[in-house]
């Protein structure tokens, strides 16, 4: 099978001869993996590249205010959304970005706010270069990144936001339809341009709960989320709709599949139980992630990887429906020898073919 073809068919419900994988990573983590290609395996590429070199069956091109947190290398910058951000450097060795300002903190410059042009033909650069190099081989993904309640609390500031879900609602409905609009625009052209899966993600899951009722969610995001997702899939019949978030949001899972999402991704191990909402979801919603990256992934042994994949084939894996991956992307403090285990483990343990022999192990 192609790359291509396995991710559709993982994501169509059947068995394909392998389980399809994905490694998100930082750019630390990255140059981590370029290094080793280069000295031990005389491998060139680039962060852009890599995905395609380590045999990843998904390609990712991204857009969206996600693009903000690393836009620029200045100290401070303020990104084309009108967001303040300053870099940080962290004591395991990476560096972020967090948000020093946010345009909207005055809820009265709504009425002049404007998000950026989603026509800019430069936007869509990276997705036309994957959908002419790889589209035949690989399935190629549009990630729209944070979608509707991220961007707003990028715009406003978290607290301000939570607290305009209970007390300013008005103000809520019009901001989420000024993104809305973007969101729609952009991802319809993702869509007609070609792309199998359109990734979209707000994070509303703490690491035990939602970050608000059901009734919020279906007052606010629900009805906006159904509207971008039809609009996707009406520009590109047989489009998968991919929906991020961290944490621990399985009561929001039916209202997602209401909605017409298709893939569940991130399915954090140390929040949600993977093993339980394939068995009860697995019908209507696949699966991409489920490998530990706040424990196995940074603090175990090349074993514990090892066990860790096996796990997820084994128990999420079965009859498709599964793209295996960390579920965030790979920090800089993960060790060369687990991220490289992950890639042996899929070898050993992820060949349908070979799916009694996973087994017996």
């Amino acid at each position: 099978m192609t790359s291509r073809e396995r991710v559709l068919a993982a994501f169509n419900h059947a068995e394909p001869d392998r389980v399809p994988i994905d490694m998100p990573f930082t750019p630390e983590a990255a140059e981590k993996v370029i290094r080793w290609l280069s000295e031990e395996k005389h491998i060139e590429t680039d962060s852009p590249g890599l995905a395609a070199v380590m045999g990843h069956d998904i390609l990712v091109a991204s857009h969206g205010v996600g693009l903000s947190y690393y836009s620029q290398e200045t100290e401070e910058y303020t990104c084309e959304w009108g967001i303040g951000w300053r870099w940080v450097t962290l004591p395991n060795g990476g560096r972020y970005t967090e948000m020093v300002h946010h345009p909207l903190e005055d809820a009265s410059r709504l009425s002049s706010y404007y998000c950026p042009d989603p026509y800019k033909p430069s936007r869509y650069d990276r997705m036309r270069e994957l959908l002419e190099k790889h589209g035949k081989t690989h399935a190629i993904v549009g990630s729209m990144g944070s979608i509707l309640f991220e961007p707003a609390w990028h715009l406003r500031g978290f607290e301000a936001f939570l607290t305009d879900l209970v007390v300013n609602r008005d103000f809520v409905h019009a901001l989420l339809d000024r993104i809305l609009d973007y969101q729609i625009a952009s991802g319809t052209i993702i869509a007609e341009m070609g792309a199998d899966i359109i990734l979209v993600g707000d994070d509303h899951g703490t690491q035990i709960s939602l970050m608000m009722s059901i009734d919020t969610f279906r007052e606010f995001f629900k009805p906006r989320y159904a509207r971008l997702f039809s609009a996707y899939k009406a520009a590109k019949p047989g489009l998968k709709i991919a929906f991020h978030s961290d944490g621990n949001i399985e009561p929001l899972l039916p209202e997602l599949i209401e909605v017409g999402v298709d893939i569940f991704q991130a399915v954090q191990p140390k929040a949600i139980d993977p093993a339980r909402i394939k068995n009860i979801y697995g019908d209507r919603l696949s699966f991409w992630g489920t490998v530990d990256i706040q424990d196995v992934m940074p603090f175990g042994t090349p074993k514990d990887v090892h066990e860790e994949v096996r796990l997820r084939i084994e128990t999420v894996g079965r009859g498709g429906g599964l793209l295996l991956a960390p579920s965030h992307a790979i920090q800089p403090d993960v060790p060369l020898a687990n991220i490289l285990a992950f890639y042996e483990a899929v070898e050993k343990y992820g060949w349908y073919g070979e799916r009694e022999k996973v087994r017996k192990v």
